[in-house]
């Protein structure tokens, strides 16, 4: 569990790709976040999560060449000096930063 966590998981709860998140405290004051997962007609909303950036390899990206996802109908998660945000937040705020993941 961490703050970064909990803002990308807020993310896809805003943009209905989960149904909720919990935060969970174990016996030795350690936290854990749980999830409920999002299901349409038996079928997992979530179809494919990718990481992009990694430890070896950071891939950072400008407002204006910000990738689409699956033509639109996905989502990219990117962190930014502003926060941790959508794709159609970062570009609607005109910022860029490292891509963290993407979502469809």
């Amino acid at each position: 569990s961490s703050k970064f966590r909990k803002n990308i998981l807020e993310i896809l709860k805003n943009e209905g790709y989960i149904k909720d998140f919990f935060i969970e405290k174990n016996e030795n004051n350690k936290t854990s976040l749980k999830i409920s997962l999002k299901y349409y007609e038996g079928y997992p909303v979530i179809k494919e999560i990718k990481r992009v950036s990694k430890p070896g390899r950071r891939v950072y990206s400008r407002a204006n060449s910000i990738p689409k996802v699956m033509n639109g109908l996905g989502l990219a998660i990117i962190s930014t000096p502003k926060g941790v945000m959508s794709d159609v937040e970062a570009k609607k705020n005109n910022v860029g930063g490292e891509i963290i993941c993407r979502v469809f």
